[in-house]
């Protein structure tokens, strides 16, 4: 399949990225990775990146481009970290004559007219990263240090067991760039102190099921002013990682569009449920977004019947 997808970005002299909406590490991390990929090994070609801004990561500097729908005439739109269509950031990539699609999620639909999907790397920039090695494509610091963004965040700095003997030979890989890991580190990781006091209060905000499964339920009233639902939701979510007994966890956030649910497990295959619920993602991370608090509470019933079942190794 990377031969295929190499063949489609050399005949296309523009190309259009798009990713998920609400971009986290992965999502911006493949999308700027890739595009410095093409630039770097293709001088010739026109390459935009199109989307929302990148609330969660406002440490990096970049700038979605804004271009017209006639630049989709004729040209190749790439999607990446995204599986399914109804979360691409920008639905134009439908008017482009080819599209492409990398991503690792659960394979729910056919997307675009070459899809690249496999569910075993644990992140889109680990993908990105091996099309790169084996397609034996020129790699710079710029390139590099995107990508190993994303697989750090999406394996939870090698922590999740997506992570693997590839994984590690993806890092080393992208580590013969000279990528500067303290100031990546600390922008994606250091926090404020007030942030670590807000933290600590919403740990005394975390809830239980009957069969122990974790949850935090936070009203738009309660929500920061100033603050972005989703990376209130991305940040919460992570709190409930680490208790002792608890196998599933489930954040729950008010915003304009519904409730966003990020599900999360150690021992489950938590994804049926986020598809229930209209979303999708990976067996031990999902999300969704229900329409109200009822529904959500619906929801937060089904993770504790599989709480109560057996867990899974």
């Amino acid at each position: 399949m990377f031969k295929e997808a190499l063949k489609l970005i050399k005949k296309y002299d523009r190309i259009i990225i798009h990713r998920h909406a609400h971009p986290d590490g992965d999502a911006l991390g493949s999308q700027m990775g890739l595009a410095a990929l093409i630039r770097d090994n293709f001088k010739h070609k026109e390459v935009y990146m199109v989307g929302d801004a990148a609330a969660r990561l406002p440490f990096v500097d970049v700038q979605m481009d804004d271009i017209p729908d006639e630049y989709y005439q004729g040209a190749l739109a790439v999607v990446l970290d995204c599986g399914s269509s109804r979360l691409i950031c920008d639905e134009r990539y439908r008017l482009a004559e080819k599209t492409l699609r990398f991503d690792h999620h659960i394979y729910c639909e056919a997307i675009c007219d070459l899809d690249v999907v496999d569910s075993s790397y644990e992140s889109a920039c680990g993908l990105v990263a091996m099309f790169a090695k084996q397609c034996k494509l020129k790699l710079s610091p710029a390139s590099a240090t995107a990508l190993y963004m994303g697989i750090v965040t999406d394996s939870g700095r090698f922590a999740f067991d997506s992570t693997s003997a590839r994984t590690f030979e993806l890092a080393a890989f992208l580590l013969s760039q000279p990528i500067d890991l303290n100031t990546l580190y600390y922008n994606l990781y250091a926090e404020d102190f007030s942030e670590i006091i807000r933290n600590a209060d919403n740990m005394h905000r975390i809830k239980f099921t009957p069969h122990n499964a974790a949850y935090i339920y936070t009203t738009r009233e309660e929500i920061p002013e100033g603050s972005d639902a989703p990376v209130v939701s991305s940040g919460l979510v992570g709190l409930m990682r680490d208790i002792k007994d608890v196998f599933v966890w489930v954040n729950f956030t008010e915003a304009d569009d519904g409730v966003h649910c990020e599900l999360r497990s150690n021992r489950y295959n938590i994804n049926p449920i986020a598809v229930k619920y209209g979303g999708g993602g990976h067996k031990k991370a999902s999300g969704c977004t229900v329409p109200d608090r009822e529904t959500a509470m619906r929801l937060l019933d089904d993770l504790d019947a599989l709480s109560a079942s057996e867990p899974e190794v």
